[in-house]
């Protein structure tokens, strides 16, 4: 589950940020206050920060320039402010994206699945080999082991397994299957991602009737089960 700090003094539109982010499997703190926006992400160590201009303490500018040095996330400005100018400085001071108010939530959220794509595809040392008890998974080499023995997956099947191990323990939407392993948007009546995620449970000897290893998290999407592949 990826965490948010929403750094935004208006209570109201916070608590509806809020609300909408954790249906959407995110873990959201909120903070008012400028001059508690560094603490705050030492302490909560965010995933993302979505982050206001106009603060009491400090504005938003200022706030960016402080955690810029110590926060590697992205930083998504949310504010009124429609000046070109904002925005260009916003950017400068190491901001990543940059939404105007009003915003629609499904942009938002657009936004923010986009600029952790982008983060986690960015980082420096990507990993090349995972492995969770018996399973071993190789990149470069585009092979599955499990307890020693090879398994035989197609070219799709790997990609699939790869991105719901990369994110084991989290729900992983159909929506982001779609668009990063099957490369098109999901429209709701699709049943690729699921007949697939069913050859991968025969494939690794999970459970096809009640899945232990890869779950189904109704209505959401997948979840990858770190500690369910030693024996």
């Amino acid at each position: 589950m990826s965490k948010v700090l929403l750094v935004e003094d208006d209570v109201r539109l916070a608590e509806l940020v809020q609300s909408y982010l954790t249906q959407h499997d995110f873990q959201v703190q909120v903070e008012g206050n400028g001059l508690e926006v560094l603490a705050r992400c030492q302490h909560f160590q965010p995933d993302l920060v979505i982050l206001d201009l106009m603060l009491p303490g400090q504005d938003g500018f200022a706030v960016c320039r402080q955690i810029r040095p110590l926060f590697t996330g992205p930083i998504l400005m949310l504010t009124a402010r429609q000046s070109d100018i904002d925005q260009v400085l916003g950017l400068e001071l190491g901001a990543d994206d940059y939404v105007v108010k009003p915003v629609e939530p499904r942009v938002l959220l657009a936004r923010i699945h986009a600029l952790l794509r982008r983060h986690k595809s960015a980082e420096p040392e990507q990993q090349h080999e995972l492995q969770f008890g018996q399973l071993m998974l190789k990149r470069r080499a585009r092979e599955v082991f499990l307890a020693d023995v090879r398994v035989d997956l197609t070219s799709y099947e790997f990609d699939l397994l790869w991105m719901l191990a990369s994110h084991a323990g989290q729900t992983v939407r159909r929506e982001e299957i779609h668009q990063q392993v099957i490369g098109r948007p999901y429209d709701g009546l699709d049943r690729t991602v699921d007949v697939r995620v069913s050859h991968l449970r025969k494939k690794l000897n999970d459970n096809t009737e009640t899945p232990f290893r890869i779950k189904t998290v109704w209505g959401k999407g997948y979840l990858f089960v770190a500690d369910a592949w030693s024996s």
